[in-house]
């Protein structure tokens, strides 16, 4: 297939965003190719190697430039009306929130210059990575230039501000959602005219990359690691409450926190006020290769997710994926999808939200009966391979690409 498949998203490259980048090289492996349009470069301290050949690919362009000021003249001149009333379109459906109608301001001229790109490039399909700002720029697309575009709903996109966001679905092509929870919740507020649109994709891992590790010598510490983003969402404070109650009760451990955000210092403070110091490190954001490693040694995977007051909460956590496919007994919280995932006491074990004292109750089981959470850590994996398979599930996608676009040649993706 050698059209041409447009990729937006807000950040690019985002290292707690890894799904994306893989699921990109993944859906080129099925011979599609793909431009990609971040609506901003994002400068991080850390890269996945793979992303750099991608990096020198995007199309970058500043909010404020020449290029950006020519585009809008284009399109007064070429369609006029066309751009005027997208311009309405976008301005009244975002005026009920002032945050989105700011941003929205930005993205309209930016999304008229990437549409006369798009066009110069022959994209026959844009698909957005997050259901606010990135969609937006593909709905602006296609009232200009009518490309066809679709979308991938993950967490806090459609749990938080669902400003514009029906009629953002309503003209879309297709629209994935990445659990069946999202799948009911855009159902249940938007009826069958979106539901018939959904087809629910899990983002997966490479099994290839994520191995069950070798049998771990005995350790003279109990090993427990957290993988995400220092988040008030995440739970890790939690977390580290548990951690006093482990140490209260003579257990030796470790607890690795993996991860950069908002809440670092005050997750740094309250690990010096319960004395966790030797026990509980904070590394930071760190490449897939260092997480794969802490993964290995690792005695237990925790991450202790919360809904927070704005409705914020997590999709499925591919962290835990990534844990499961290693063999690495999680802990995690029935929130949201992550019971998809982490199905109690079958691929791991599941504790009410905020409750340090059942988290710590469940680290004393995976602790206490290892047999048991190898067992439950070897089914997580079977788990994964045969549900959050990236291999597999970009495969799903790529078809839903060629299947919406040019039906006659689906048999071109390989089975």
């Amino acid at each position: 297939m050698s059209a041409k498949i447009a990729y937006l998203m807000s950040r690019f490259p985002k290292v707690t965003e890894t799904f994306v980048l893989y699921e990109i090289l993944e859906i080129e492996s099925h011979d599609i190719p793909i431009e990609i349009f971040p609506l901003l470069q994002e400068k991080e301290s850390i890269i996945h190697p793979e992303a750099e050949s991608l990096i020198k690919r995007a199309h970058y362009h500043k909010f404020l430039s020449k290029r950006i000021l020519a585009a809008q003249f284009y399109w007064l001149t070429k369609k006029p009306l066309a751009y005027l009333m997208t311009w309405f379109k976008v301005l009244i459906g975002n005026i009920s929130s002032p945050k989105f109608l700011s941003r929205a301001i930005f993205i309209m001229p930016l999304a008229s210059l990437f549409a006369k790109k798009m066009e110069q490039l022959g994209i026959v399909h844009a698909h957005a990575h997050f259901a606010t700002h990135p969609l937006l720029a593909a709905y602006i697309i296609h009232q200009l230039v009518g490309i066809p575009y679709s979308v991938t709903a993950h967490a806090h996109d459609i749990y938080v501000n669902r400003t514009m966001l029906e009629q953002k679905l309503k003209d879309a092509a297709f629209i994935v959602a990445i659990s069946d929870y999202n799948r009911r919740l855009l159902s249940d507020l938007y009826g069958s005219e979106i539901a018939n649109k959904i087809e629910v994709i899990h983002c997966g891992i490479d099994p290839n990359f994520f191995k069950p590790r070798e049998t771990l010598e005995s350790q003279k510490n109990f090993r427990i690691v957290c993988v995400g983003s220092l988040s008030e969402y995440k739970g890790q404070t939690y977390l580290i409450e548990a951690c006093k109650q482990l140490k209260a009760k003579g257990i030796l451990f470790e607890c690795w926190l993996i991860g950069e955000g908002d809440q670092h210092a005050e997750i740094e403070q309250l690990i010096i006020n319960l004395g966790l110091e030797s026990e509980v490190k904070l590394f930071g954001r760190q490449p897939r290769q260092f997480v794969s490693d802490a993964l290995a040694e690792a005695s237990v995977m925790v991450l202790p997710s919360v809904v927070t007051k704005t409705g914020k909460k997590e999709g499925i956590p591919v962290a835990l994926m990534e844990a499961l496919a290693t063999e690495i007994p999680v802990v995690s919280t029935q929130i949201s999808g992550i019971p998809e995932l982490v199905v109690d006491g079958v691929t791991g074990w599941l504790v009410p939200e905020r409750d340090a004292d059942s988290l710590t109750q469940a680290l004393v089981e995976v602790y206490e009966d290892p047999i048991l959470a190898k067992q439950l850590a070897q089914q997580g994996r079977e788990k994964v391979l045969d549900e959050f398979n990236l291999n597999t599930n970009s495969r799903f996608l790529s078809n839903l690409f060629v299947n919406n676009l040019m039906p006659d040649t689906a048999s071109s993706i390989k089975s």
